[in-house]
């Protein structure tokens, strides 16, 4: 760090966001955009707070323009907003402004290059930091996860540049030459516990002490790793079904996102999960059945909620 405090935007104030936002704002000067106006204004008057510790104030974006100037660009939209959320900024942001997305999911990358160009620095990532709203702007999180980033057409010297960034801003985090395995890897937890918790309406941890929920979500694991390995991509484990058990003992109190898309009536991710492993075991011919299953009955619950709302 040489001491200039570096101009970071960030796109999107749900939970992940206000939980980097808060600590990116220890060494740089952080502006945030969102949708929402109402939580905009909270923001701008009280500030982004993590659990206890005092709040850290940041600038709000009035529009998209306000970030054009930023040095370095996180996105914490939702899958589906993606291209939405980045068209303002083609021909706007600098060619140098790598765009970070720690995003659920599979097709960022190409949602990010289609808004921006295939020469945008994109540095994908996962984290298991966990986070959930408990008012607008503050969020409550066990603060002991980790973010793992790669590039997507980034440089390695940029990849590091955002590691050094997260870790003077107290989030462990490291780089990895091949993010995939990684992104694969989140995939198949998500895809197991997001739909299932959303379909249940239930926390995380309830998943796996009930035999039928676990015995879903087990399957529905095994099928991603499968996939995973016709692409021959190497998973970060052996075992699926362990290692989604470990994912879930970390936030076992907290409902997937998913499920609160469902409860707020906006669009979910399934195309981006799911989806994504049965659109990629087609390619490959590897069967995805519950899979298949578990997209149908999002999307018609999704459609059955969406009916309600309008009576």
């Amino acid at each position: 760090m040489d001491g200039t405090r570096p101009k970071v935007g960030i796109i999107g104030a749900g939970a992940m966001g206000t939980l980097f936002g808060f600590h990116l704002a220890k060494t740089s000067d952080v502006t945030i955009l969102d949708s929402n106006p109402d939580l905009l204004e909270r923001i701008a008057k009280d500030g982004l707070r993590v659990n206890d510790a005092k709040s850290r104030m940041v600038k709000v974006a009035k529009r998209p323009a306000d970030l054009f100037g930023s040095s370095i660009l996180f996105l914490f939209v939702k899958a589906v907003d993606t291209l939405r959320a980045l068209r303002p900024f083609a021909g706007e942001l600098n060619p140098a402004t790598p765009v970070v997305s720690l995003q659920n999911g599979i097709g960022n990358e190409d949602a990010i290059k289609t808004a921006l160009g295939g020469a945008v620095p994109v540095v994908l990532g996962i984290t298991t930091e966990s986070s959930f709203t408990t008012k607008p702007g503050r969020v409550r999180s066990s603060e002991e996860g980790v973010t793992i980033v790669g590039s997507a057409g980034a440089s390695p010297a940029t990849s590091r540049g955002v590691v050094d960034l997260l870790a003077h801003s107290d989030l462990r985090a490291s780089v990895v030459y091949d993010i995939r395995p990684h992104l694969w890897g989140k995939l198949v937890a998500n895809a197991a516990i997001n739909a299932v918790s959303a379909i249940l309406d239930c926390e995380a941890g309830e998943i796996s002490k009930d035999p039928n929920a676990s015995r879903l979500a087990e399957s529905l694991a095994e099928e991603a790793a499968a996939v995973a390995a016709s692409l021959r991509i190497n998973l970060p484990f052996v075992n699926p079904w362990q290692y989604v058990t470990e994912v879930i003992s970390h936030g076992a109190d907290m409902k997937s996102s998913m499920a609160f898309d469902l409860e707020s009536g906006h669009p979910t991710e399934i195309d981006y999960i799911n989806g994504a492993v049965a659109a990629a075991g087609r390619r490959s011919g590897v069967p995805t059945p519950y899979n298949d299953a578990v997209i149908r009955l999002v999307k018609a619950k999704e459609a059955l909620l969406a009916a309600a709302r309008k009576r």
